[in-house]
């Protein structure tokens, strides 16, 4: 058995829009009719109504479900972001220990050409390097 109903109710009762309604009546999709003023109603099985309810019921279940998630994940995200503030606070206070009398790899490249011979005939190799001017004029 189906009732009749105004367009607003029907687009209530059904869960839609009115223009939703609207076109249903265009495509013949739904039973209407007018009556002598020229008031649209339409008629809607009770089981369209029931149903309506229905799905009304498992998506508020579902939107509670999904809040409740939404709240853990947002306290899980906190929590890390503790988590991790804490890490980069130990780090930092780790690289602060550090001595500051390790030379950088650039400054052992430099160091490390000076002690190379300069000269063909091997000065310099294995001990304290002369100066260029003793190693010239003799000395």
């Amino acid at each position: 058995m189906a009732d009749r109903m105004s367009v607003s109710e029907a687009a209530e009762a059904l869960g839609i829009t009115r223009d939703a309604v609207y076109k249903r009546v265009e495509r013949n999709k739904i039973r209407h009719e007018k009556d002598a003023d020229g008031q649209l109603y339409v008629y809607v099985e009770k089981s369209e109504t029931g149903q309506r309810q229905n799905v009304r019921s498992e998506s508020s279940a579902l939107t509670s479900a999904l809040e409740a998630r939404i709240e853990s994940l947002e306290r899980q995200l906190e929590a890390e972001r503790g988590s991790s503030a804490e890490l980069r606070r130990l780090l930092a206070a780790a690289l602060e220990r550090i001595p500051p009398q390790l030379e950088s790899p650039s400054e052992v490249t430099e160091s490390a050409d000076e002690d190379e011979p300069h000269s063909a005939t091997g000065e310099g190799q294995g001990g304290t390097r002369r100066p260029w001017w003793r190693r010239w004029f003799g000395g």
